[in-house]
């Protein structure tokens, strides 16, 4: 009796897999591996710097592949079909496999060369390149990248263990069980245009706060969840006026006069406090934040992993030193 399992077309499994590994490719796994992560085409196309075409085009191969569909549309999204699941699972499971070998290869190469990969949620940006400058100068035979995205996006990426470290806070609310190292405090702090009448008064309370009109960032930002989780601990919500993508955008905007803002320190550093932006002195405020260096908990860090995160930590004097001067300016210019 015949026993062997039938795939949707009817093949047996072992031919069916026979064709699986010589068809499918390794961009292609990757690639639907980022679509059911993401929810679209369009996104994972973003993130894997390609145009939708080229996406459509390698998941209809991929497809044909498998012989049956990989994915439905729902709404404006798309999700996997029960096939899709099956694949992405796969997929996870192969992608995970070649990093931990990339992890073990790169050790066995010590710290001459190699590669390492930080993610960071946007407001690090600040700072981390300087880092990541600073270790590239001591350790010169490693390549290193880059990638700043919202807090959402980057705990997707850990997820997916896209990367070797990252840089947030709040590791607790990231929702994975993840190892964290304190970096750099990160202190969140009220910003307004230097002619705004609240500028020079103390002890502003959150009550009056709330009767600005203010500036937030996009949903899915750190930023935005701690200052509307500070107004909703008063019983407050802030009056917003608009939405914006950036905390470049938000400064534009608040020396245009559209409205006052909360944003992280670090963002003034490397402007000497913004010259036309003031800090004012809120109940409630600074928020005081922290950032941490994490990663999967129970995943083996690289010895490239390993020395970025001590090479980091050895630069908490350098960054809060660098808080404190902004902080000077922005004292003096908020009680001129």
């Amino acid at each position: 009796m015949n026993t062997s399992s039938q795939t949707p077309k009817g093949l047996p499994q072992s031919e069916a897999t026979g064709r699986f590994v010589r068809h499918a490719t390794l961009r292609q796994l990757q690639l639907l591996e980022a679509i059911v992560r993401l929810g679209s085409f369009t996104r994972a196309a973003e993130e894997m710097f390609l145009t939708q075409p080229t996406v459509s085009m390698q998941i209809k191969k991929l497809t044909d592949t498998v012989g049956t569909p990989l994915f439905q549309h729902v709404g404006r999204n798309v999700e996997p079909t029960d096939a899709g699941r099956e694949v992405y699972a796969a997929c996870r499971t192969i992608l995970r496999s070649l990093t931990d070998l990339e992890i073990k290869l790169a050790d066995l190469k010590g710290l001459k060369s190699g590669h390492f990969r930080l993610g960071v949620i946007t407001t690090a940006k600040y700072f981390a390149p300087e880092i990541l400058g600073a270790f590239c100068d001591q350790f010169p035979g490693i390549d290193v990248s880059l990638k700043v995205t919202n807090r959402t996006r980057i705990i997707e990426r850990m997820a997916a263990h896209d990367d070797d470290l990252y840089i947030f806070g709040e590791p607790a609310r990231a929702g994975l069980d993840v190892e964290a190292t304190f970096l750099a405090p990160n202190p969140l702090i009220v910003l307004a245009r230097t002619d705004h009448p609240l500028v020079g008064q103390s002890g502003i309370t959150m009550e009056r706060l709330a009767q600005e009109r203010f500036l937030l960032r996009e949903p899915g930002s750190g930023i935005r969840d701690s200052v509307v989780r500070r107004f909703a601990e008063r019983g407050l919500r802030p009056n917003v006026r608009m939405e914006l993508g950036s905390n470049e955008a938000i400064k534009h905007a608040i020396i245009a006069g559209l409205g006052i803002s909360a944003l992280s320190l670090h963002t003034l550093t490397l402007d000497g406090g913004a010259g036309r932006l003031a800090m004012l002195d809120v109940e409630g405020f600074p928020i005081e934040r922290t950032w941490y260096l994490v990663h999967p908990k129970g995943r083996d860090l690289s010895t490239i992993a390993k020395a970025f995160l001590a090479f980091a930590v050895d630069r908490e004097r350098e960054i809060t030193a660098s808080l404190e001067r902004t902080y000077d300016i922005l004292r003096a210019r908020s009680a001129g």
